[in-house]
């Protein structure tokens, strides 16, 4: 246990920023579930009506440092590809 005044309050600090991260990975975790239940049940309006606000969501995890920024970019591309392989439009 530390014992100075600041190295407490960086405890605390960082015992409520766990909370915040855990929060938000949370909520990350369960959108990109959605979208990939969307994605497994050919479900192409869904997955494309989800695909924003996971990409929103995922944006905001990035930006509070919840996240990696390039774990992010990598998230967005596989599902982003996912939701378009659900019905791929005819070749030319």
């Amino acid at each position: 246990m530390a014992h100075h005044k600041s190295a407490i309050r960086q405890w605390r600090r960082g015992l409520r920023r766990n909370a915040i991260n855990r929060r938000n990975k949370s909520a990350l975790r369960s959108q990109i579930k959605k979208l990939r239940k969307a994605i497994e049940n050919k479900d192409k309006e869904e997955a494309s009506k989800l695909l924003p606000q996971t990409f929103s969501l995922i944006d905001k995890s990035v930006k509070k440092r919840t996240i990696h920024k390039n774990k992010g970019n990598r998230y967005k591309s596989r599902l982003s590809r996912k939701v378009e392989m659900v019905n791929p439009s005819p070749s030319k």
